[in-house]
């Protein structure tokens, strides 16, 4: 009897440990630096006036609320580069890219910035958005 009271303690204490670090290793992933990918399709014929709320405007309210900017890019497949525009944001965690997003979709100057943009109608046909983690091996950390 004595021996199964054993067995069973050491299983449980297995299934609580392998679960403790479990939700462990969930919560250091979540704190990780994320990039988010962002893809935008204009809708035809605004792709410039696209390019100049990010150059004029949408660049520095990122930057105000701790979103960091790897790049931004237009395809080369010349029917997309007509009306898309790709970019990298750089995040601390995926808590802290959402706590961004909130913050600037809130903010009273992007407020006015996208009412103006999109006055003559809307100038956005579509988002596409993609959260990602660098590999161990990538150089970009």
């Amino acid at each position: 009897m004595n021996f199964y009271l054993k067995i069973t303690a050491l299983t449980l204490l297995s299934i609580t440990l392998g679960y403790g670090i479990g939700v462990l290793a969930g919560v250091s992933a979540q704190e990780e630096k994320v990039f988010e990918l962002r893809t935008y399709t204009s809708t035809p014929g605004n792709l410039d006036k696209l390019h100049a709320r990010f150059r004029d405007h949408t660049t520095r309210i990122f930057a105000k609320h701790g979103m960091k900017v790897v790049g931004y890019w237009t395809p080369t497949n010349e029917e997309k580069a007509e009306d898309t525009l790709i970019y990298v944001l750089e995040h601390a965690s995926r808590e802290a890219a959402d706590a961004s997003w909130q913050a600037f979709i809130q903010d009273p100057e992007w407020l006015e910035v996208a009412a103006a943009s999109n006055a003559d109608g809307e100038i956005l046909a579509a988002i596409e958005r993609e959260y990602m983690m660098a590999t161990d091996y990538s150089p970009l950390q």
